[in-house]
């Protein structure tokens, strides 16, 4: 059973981030979003993913990593540095909350959000314990990819055409664990019945099976 969603500001390097956490009974640990270009904390197919997650018996944090004036940059929106550092600035707060320190976390990115999920993993360590990719461009993150060690999965659409060859190229230089799941029948936003209902499914069970304390054996 999970809490009543809660507005959170996570401010730090001259800039105040707005989110929304929603904290599980008893949680297997933390998922924290980051949307792809365009894209807000108010993202409908996220806050499906995330109502899912939680249904699984974890934590999210639905977190907008560009304010509102500097959301109307493209520049920004692909700012992949930037978003990046907004993502481990989450961290870092999530880190200092009395309710979240112990958690294990994880990074959910779709589109330009799954790039900086990967380059804030890869800078953060042993700080993210899992990652998914939901039609992400992981490639955005090239020189971060041999660094991450948290395992990662990225899902494409079958229909996502370009975006999956983008994929194949950034999983081969992915040192960690890893699988790569092509979701039949889907395009670019997994708009297609049933498509969504599958990332999510799948994101749960990884985040679930890559947390310390829920590993089967």
């Amino acid at each position: 059973m999970s809490d009543p969603e809660k507005a959170v500001k996570i401010t730090g390097a001259g800039v105040t981030l707005n989110g929304d956490l929603v904290l599980h009974r008893d949680p297997k640990g933390l998922v924290i979003f980051a949307h792809g270009s365009g894209s807000s904390r108010h993202s409908v197919r996220n806050k499906y993913v995330a109502s899912v997650l939680r249904a699984h018996g974890l934590s999210t944090l639905l977190l907008d990593l560009l304010t509102e004036a500097e959301s109307e940059w493209t520049d920004k929106r692909f700012d992949i540095d930037l978003l990046a550092q907004r993502l481990t600035l989450a961290e870092n707060w999530v880190k200092q909350q009395e309710e979240t320190r112990q958690l294990p976390l994880g990074y959910f990115g779709s589109s330009t959000g799954a790039a900086a999920a990967l380059q804030s993993a890869a800078v953060l360590g042993d700080g993210i314990k899992a990652v998914v990719s939901r039609g992400g461009r992981p490639d955005l993150a090239k020189a971060y990819l041999a660094k991450v060690t948290a395992p990662t999965l990225l899902l494409v659409g079958g229909y996502d055409d370009g975006v999956i060859e983008l994929n194949e190229q950034a999983y081969a230089l992915l040192n960690c664990e890893k699988e790569m799941t092509i979701i039949p029948g889907a395009t670019h936003l997994f708009e297609e019945a049933g498509t969504l209902e599958q990332v999510a499914e799948l994101a749960a069970q990884w985040f679930v099976k890559q947390f310390p304390g829920n590993k089967a054996g």
